[in-house]
C-alpha cells in the first residue's frame, strides 16, 4: 500500500486509510474514520471521528470534517456520522458537521465543489455535482439536490429543500423551498426563470426544455402539470412537489407589477 504521510501529521491508529493517500503537514485524523483511496488531506486539515469518505476527495488546508453539531442539546458521546462520496473538493476553511441523532448521518454526494469557508450543518443532505461558492452556509436538516449551484454568501434556513438543477443567486437568504430547475434570488427570495445555462450544460434542451418552460408557467399561475408530456425532468419535478414541504415554497417574481 502506497501512502504519502508527512511526519508531523497526527493520525489515530484506529483510522483506516486507503491506498495512495496523501496527508500534509500538521493534519489531524481521528479514530473511527475511514478515508478511501487517492484522497489528499491538506496541511492543518482535520478529519474528526465518525467520518466515512470515499475515493479521490481533496481536503484543502484548514478544512474540518465531522465537527460536532451546533445543537445545544447534542451530547458528545452520541455516535453519528458524516458520510461523503467520491471526488469532492473541499476548499480552505470548509466545515461539515456530523448528524445530531444516534446512528444518523449528514450526507454529501460525489463530484461536489465546496469553496472557501462554506458550511454544511448537521443532518443535511447534499446531492452530486453541486457547487457551493464562498461563504455559503446551510442550516440543519437542509436538503440540496443534484447539480445545484449556490451563489456566494447564500444562506439556507433549517429544514428547507433546494431542488436539483436550481441556481441560487449570491447573498440570497432562503427561508422556504426552492423548486428544481429554477433560478432564485432577491430578498425575500423569488423564483424568476428557468436555470437556462445549467439546463443546457446538462443536455436538457429541445422538447425536454420546452416542457419545463411550460411547467414553470403553470406553476406560476397555480395550475396543474397533468396536461404536460411527462419527460424525466417533469417526473422529477412532480415527485419533488409530492413530498410535503416543512417550510413552504418560495413564490415567483410578478413581472406584471
Amino acid at each position: 500500500m502506497t501512502q504519502h504521510i508527512h511526519p508531523t501529521a497526527c493520525i489515530s491508529d484506529n483510522a483506516v486509510l486507503g491506498d495512495n493517500i496523501t496527508v500534509g503537514p500538521f493534519a489531524v485524523i481521528d479514530g473511527d474514520v475511514k478515508i478511501g483511496a487517492d484522497c489528499v488531506i491538506g496541511a492543518h486539515a482535520v478529519v474528526q471521528a465518525y467520518v466515512n469518505m470515499g475515493n479521490g476527495n481533496i481536503l484543502h488546508p484548514h478544512a474540518v470534517l465531522g465537527g460536532l453539531p451546533q445543537d445545544t442539546g447534542f451530547k458528545a458521546e452520541t455516535v453519528s456520522w458524516l458520510s461523503i462520496g467520491d471526488n469532492n473538493v473541499f476548499r480552505e476553511g470548509f466545515t461539515a458537521h456530523r448528524a445530531s441523532k444516534e446512528n444518523a448521518e449528514t450526507r454529501i454526494g460525489s463530484g461536489c465543489y465546496f469553496m472557501g469557508n462554506s458550511h454544511v450543518a448537521h443532518d443535511c443532505s447534499v446531492g452530486n455535482n453541486t457547487i457551493f461558492a464562498n461563504n455559503v452556509a446551510i442550516g440543519g436538516h437542509v436538503e440540496i439536490g443534484h447539480n445545484v449551484f449556490m451563489g456566494g454568501a447564500a444562506v439556507v434556513h433549517q429544514f428547507c429543500r433546494v431542488g436539483s438543477f436550481a441556481m441560487v443567486r449570491g447573498t440570497t437568504g432562503l427561508s422556504m423551498d426552492v423548486l428544481p430547475f429554477m433560478l432564485i434570488g432577491g430578498s425575500p427570495g423569488r423564483h424568476y426563470k428557468l436555470n437556462t445555462v445549467g439546463l443546457r450544460r446538462a443536455g436538457i434542451t429541445g422538447e425536454r426544455y420546452n416542457v419545463l418552460s411550460l411547467a414553470f408557467r403553470l406553476l406560476k399561475n397555480k395550475q396543474s402539470l397533468d396536461s404536460l408530456h411527462e419527460t424525466a425532468e417533469l417526473k422529477l419535478l412532480k415527485d419533488w412537489l409530492a413530498v410535503k414541504s416543512k417550510r413552504g415554497i418560495h413564490g415567483f417574481i410578478d413581472v406584471s407589477a
